[in-house]
């Protein structure tokens, strides 16, 4: 135990900022007091495996999981080991898994409740370390005891787990956020892992609170973005000419309240939700002209329809960029819920349970992306393109994107099939029709939900790739929940994990491309002027003849030339003739 408490005071020690010393002040002793008494826990556990020692993390983890599961460490192993087979009963990766991915289960919410409590940001910081290395050469190893701020989590660890919590990150673009997260290190830092989710959990609570009382209509939308600075304004151009106002970017649409001279207002709205919308980054200017390279064109094929929105940023271009990636999100949104959601008038919606709620589950979803978007603007780790960020709409162009996105509907709007009812008003029992009870065609999720077929309206489905993908569904872990699996993957991880493969080989491909475009032009000059360099020699020879630069062979030439031409002879020879 003394080992113990002496790992956990160093690992969860404050982090100090540059030229200060470690030694936590008063502000900090209370948080470092809870971190304290959370660790300080008693190890019921077995250290010893059959692979090896146990890491003090690993250890920490498992027992302070099954405490929060109501378990001592040592009932949780039993239960596990009577769960799954030997095999992933002895990998200590699998039984971290189980007991974090157990608690996670016990909430769906859309954020997690408990991502607030900073005692639990470090316990996952912890766990994903854990998993990362879960064995240790020595009992007595020192290098356990290293600073937490030296520790760093890798992407494997990262992708793995993250996505677990609702609302840290979506599986299509936690690749895309452990690198922006990330930056130039190899793993993510404490520091870094606690900032994000601290903001990310101020924006969440932000949201909620926006209220505008200009648009009354907002009531029945949820704000995910209001842009207005006096010092980064906002300029919608109309007729060559720029009107300064504030944006306020809804799930469903775009709405600008434009301030003229007399500070008088007129607002007005731009429907995102429906098809055929465009959004593109644009060059705006005087009279015309593409001068500034910082505005989005929303349009909708026709000009009267277009909006141009400049975003002013001295320091670059990035808040244009991110307001392009927050507006294509929203319209990839409901692009997404046209092509794979079935519609809302759609009778069959009452005959799978929860399918109802598969559109706010969606919208939620692409909610928490936004927001995820602000905090990394906010701590300044954006990636070049921000798009790859949301994941709805990174998936348009990624690869096997639209595998990806049927998981997302299936994860959405599938549930329970519901095979009747009893009506409390002495009404007739309703079943769903036969189309609906035969499963034949019906696609499943791995906890036994279903996603029917009449829903299948995008032309993605009767692919050969989606036919295979949805062949070959089986899961050989332990399923707590459609989205927590233990010692395998999800339908979500393992389309995105088919996804991030694709995109692997492209990327490899076009680079391969490049190298041997700009590494071969060289030796291709050179070859082609090797080739080349004896028509090249006889066309300047011919040159010098023509211009009479050497006039004795001129005259020689010409006379050749005169002799084959009119004193030419016929030679009559066996096999043919000959001029």
């Amino acid at each position: 135990m003394s080992r113990t408490q002496n790992f956990w005071n160093e690992v969860t020690f404050p982090l100090a900022k540059p030229g200060q010393s470690r030694k936590p002040d008063t502000e900090n002793d209370c948080g470092f007091q809870v971190m304290e008494d959370i660790f300080m826990i008693e190890q019921t556990m077995d250290r010893r495996t059959p692979c090896g020692v146990l890491s003090l993390a690993v250890v920490i983890c498992i027992e302070q999981f099954s405490r929060m599961n109501g378990l001592t460490g040592k009932k949780m192993q039993k239960i596990f080991e009577a769960l799954v087979p030997e095999s992933v009963y002895n990998d200590a990766r699998n039984l971290v898994e189980y007991c974090c991915f157990r608690f996670l289960s016990r909430d769906g919410s859309d954020i997690h409740p408990s991502l607030q409590d900073p005692a639990f940001q470090r316990l996952i910081f912890i766990t994903m370390l854990a998993w990362e290395n879960p064995y240790t050469n020595d009992l007595s190893s020192n290098s356990e005891k290293a600073s937490l701020q030296n520790k760093l989590v890798t992407e494997e660890a990262f992708v793995r787990l993250a996505p677990a919590i609702s609302g840290v990150v979506d599986r299509p673009t936690v690749h895309n956020l452990f690198k922006a997260l990330a930056g130039d290190q190899e793993g993510i830092s404490v520091s870094s892992w606690l900032n994000y989710i601290n903001e990310f959990v101020k924006v969440r609570q932000k949201l909620i609170s926006y209220q505008i009382p200009e648009f009354p209509q907002l009531s029945e939308e949820r704000i995910l973005c209001i842009g207005s600075n006096s010092k980064r304004p906002v300029l919608k151009w109309e007729n060559n000419m720029a009107w300064p106002g504030k944006l306020t970017l809804t799930d469903k649409a775009i709405y600008f309240e434009a301030v003229g001279i007399l500070a008088e207002k007129r607002a007005m709205r731009l429907d995102l939700t429906h098809d055929g919308l465009q959004v593109e980054k644009a060059k705006v200017g005087p009279l015309g002209s593409a001068l500034f390279d910082s505005a989005v064109s929303v349009s909708s094929g026709s000009e009267l329809n277009r909006w141009v929105l400049e975003f002013i940023d001295l320091g670059g271009e990035m808040r244009r960029d991110v307001w392009h990636a927050f507006i294509n999100e929203v319209i990839a949104l409901h692009r997404f819920i046209r092509e794979y959601g079935p519609d809302d008038s759609d009778e069959s919606l009452f005959n799978v349970y929860g399918a109802r709620k598969g559109k706010d589950r969606a919208t939620t979803t692409a909610i928490n992306g936004i927001a995820r978007l602000q905090v990394l603007q906010y701590l300044r780790k954006l990636l070049d393109d921000p798009t790859k960020l949301v994941q709805f709409s990174y998936l348009q162009n990624a690869p096997h994107g639209d595998i990806v996105l049927q998981t997302l509907a299936v994860n959405y709007w599938g549930g329970p099939l519901v095979t009747g009812f009893v009506n409390t008003r002495n009404q007739p029992e309703t079943r769903p029709s036969d189309e609906i009870a035969d499963s034949r065609n019906h696609v499943f999720d791995i906890d036994g939900s279903v996603y029917l077929q009449k829903w299948m309206k995008s032309p993605s489905w009767g692919s050969s790739i989606s036919t295979s993908f949805w062949k070959n569904i089986s899961v050989k872990g332990l399923i707590l929940s459609k989205n927590l699996v233990v010692a395998d993957l999800s339908l979500i991880e393992r389309a995105a994990k088919t996804s991030k493969h694709k995109y692997h080989i492209v990327e490899k491909t076009q680079a391969t491309i490049d190298a041997a475009t700009l590494q071969g032009i060289p030796s291709n000059i050179d070859l082609f002027k090797e080739l080349v360099f004896p028509f090249t020699l006889i066309v300047k020879n011919f040159e010098k003849l023509r211009h009479w630069e050497e006039p004795h062979l001129t005259v020689a030439f010409l006379g050749l030339t005169f002799t084959i031409i009119y004193r030419g002879k016929v030679v009559k020879r066996q096999n043919g003739w000959v001029l």
